[in-house]
């Protein structure tokens, strides 16, 4: 099978790549930058989501029986025509060309901050089907490419499957929600790092799991949902503060408030078992990831890694 992931080289997409080529997968990567180092089997194409005329030579020339969009400008703080052309009309782009060269499974990257504040939702997991109550503009951008994907498939019968992933961490990520991971990288470095809110919520779910959710949904002919929300792991940044301090105990690590940050916290109760039933996916303990995460930086920074204890 043969996969073309546009935003290839982004977060996600570097390790997406290595696990289709695992199973046998041809694997094309179409970003505006190339990827830090490509992996051996794969191949690299330049091209801008934005523009149109090459999204749809990519496509065209690519002829991918799947098609995957990673490109994404996490965050919102972007000029609006600026997000806009990112989010929406690169969305579009992928779609319409997906369309026209008749791809025959789409998937793309939506979020759990469609879902807005767990203060909607009361204490209980929020599913796929729970209404959309984000508002910033990452958020609203998510929102409107989930209808995107809906009007292709009632008007063209495209099949697109969105993936809604967690607060997606790894030793490597800087932008969108980043504290869950400097409360692990910080630490790790021996640096200070300081938070609002010690009982402030996040889900959690590391970056090889969310690759690995990507390939087992784009093996699929045709899923059974429209969308499908990762899951991942409750936990308070206190929480996680100490266990980051389990491996060092030494962590400086500070909230200025003990409370205030629960109520405030977006969408950290989530329920995943669409993807859990259809695809058997399953997370390590994120104790282990956390051990990882920490392991990872400090081989980065020459320091010998630490032991599961």
């Amino acid at each position: 099978m043969k996969v073309l992931i546009i935003g290839g080289s982004g977060f996600i997409g570097r390790r997406l790549i290595p696990l289709l080529l695992a199973r046998g997968d041809e694997a094309v990567s179409m970003d505006i930058a190339p990827p830090p180092a490509l992996t051996e089997g794969a191949a690299f194409r330049r091209g801008d989501v934005r523009q149109f005329d090459e999204v749809i030579a990519a496509v065209a020339e690519t002829r991918p029986d799947r098609l995957v969009n990673l490109a994404y400008h996490i965050g919102s703080d972007l000029p609006p025509q600026v997000a806009f052309k990112l989010n929406v009309l690169g969305m579009q782009n992928v779609f319409e060309a997906a369309r026209l060269v008749g791809v025959p499974h789409t998937l793309y990257a939506s979020s759990l901050a469609v879902s807005g504040l767990q203060s909607h939702f009361g204490e209980r997991p929020v599913t796929e089907e729970d209404p959309r109550r984000g508002t910033l503009q990452y958020a609203m951008h998510k929102i409107f490419n989930e209808f995107q994907a809906q009007d292709y498939r009632e008007k063209h019968g495209t099949v697109i499957t969105g993936i809604r992933p967690a607060n997606v961490t790894g030793p490597d990520k800087l932008f969108g929600s980043v504290d869950h991971v400097h409360c692990i990288t910080a630490p790790a470095r021996g640096q200070p790092v300081s938070f609002p809110y010690r009982d402030a919520m996040r889900c959690p779910v590391h970056v090889d799991d969310v690759a690995e959710v990507f390939a087992r949904v784009t093996a699929a002919e045709r899923p059974k949902h429209a969308v499908y929300a990762t899951g991942g792991h409750t936990i308070s940044l206190g929480e996680l503060a100490a266990m980051v301090r389990e491996f060092i105990p030494g962590a400086e690590i500070r909230f200025e408030h003990e409370t205030g940050g629960r109520e405030k916290s977006g969408n950290y109760l989530i329920d995943n078992r669409r993807l859990v039933e259809e695809f058997g996916v399953q997370y390590a303990p994120f104790r282990a990831r956390v051990l990882q995460i920490i392991n990872a930086v400090r081989a980065e920074t020459g320091q010998k890694p630490l032991a599961a204890g």
